[in-house]
């Protein structure tokens, strides 16, 4: 955010504040978007949770689809599949395994109730027919340090998180979640290589107010396609293992839809809630 913040700045010659509303999964910040004056003067970046919170929330007080309209994703970042030195498993075939074999006895680390860093275990439960026990922390730093100490076997880790303990050598990287292989950490096969089907992202992508001018979403969509392209801006990007994306507004709206489907379905099946 803060990222595309300075270099849309740049662009429109203006100063833009970056607002940080946290709170219930980001319900409260995109709330407040949802509702202000759709003239573009106040835009939203958001991830994950704007695909599944509808599913993992009793009530939202405003409507994914209906109330914002898509511009563009900004960036595509990876989870790593990580396993504790402990457990004797060097592959993802290896772990699918090992999780059959041992129903119930395999423990899995998340951020929270509801991230992608959980809901990457309960896909990959579902598609590998697998059964391990989630343990919710406030965050993965705990969660990556009872990891290293062997006191819970895995975790979908957010990338930047986990990568540098993955190459030290204190845990054990096993695959990357997304799709394709990340260019940030090439030496992690797709974890969809073995799991036919497996494709979790952080992704972070601006919504607008809906009824927001159709030219101005054009104009933020245009000048953030270039920003991204901005070797400076890949650069930091990179270093945080992000991919830059940049696509058009109804590439985003389908891709919302398509996340909408695959968690809808997913949550409502394990029936995953957020108190």
């Amino acid at each position: 955010g803060r990222l595309m913040a300075e270099k849309l700045g740049q662009a429109w010659g203006t100063n833009i504040v970056v607002e940080n509303r946290p709170g219930a999964g980001g319900n409260i910040g995109t709330d407040a978007v949802a509702k202000a004056e759709p003239t573009g003067d106040t835009l939203l970046i958001v991830s994950v949770g704007m695909a599944t919170n509808q599913y993992l929330y009793a009530k939202l007080n405003y409507d994914p689809v209906k109330d914002l309209t898509p511009i563009t994703m900004v960036a595509l970042v990876p989870n790593l599949l990580v396993v504790s030195n402990t457990l004797p498993v060097t592959s993802v075939a290896e772990l699918v395994a090992y999780a059959k074999a041992n129903p119930g006895k395999l423990s899995y680390g998340s951020s929270g109730v509801g991230t992608s860093v959980h809901l990457s275990g309960e896909l990959f439960q579902k598609l590998t027919g697998t059964k391990m026990v989630h343990v919710p922390y406030r965050g993965t730093a705990q969660a990556t340090q009872d990891l290293i100490g062997g006191r819970i076997d895995l975790i979908f880790d957010n990338i930047t998180q986990a990568l540098p303990h993955a190459r030290a050598g204190s845990i054990r990287g096993l695959g990357i979640t997304t799709a394709k292989r990340s260019a940030s950490a090439p030496e992690f096969a797709p974890i969809n290589d073995t799991v036919p089907g497996f494709d979790v992202s952080s992704w972070f992508a601006l919504f607008a107010p809906a009824k927001t001018p159709q030219a101005v979403i054009d104009k933020v969509q245009a000048d953030t396609k270039a920003a991204l392209a901005d070797p400076a801006v890949r650069n930091r990007m990179e270093a945080l293992a992000a991919e830059p994306v940049g696509n058009s507004p109804a590439e985003l709206g389908a891709f919302l839809q398509a996340e909408m489907k695959k968690w809808g379905d997913l949550i409502k099946e394990v029936g995953v809630k957020v108190e």
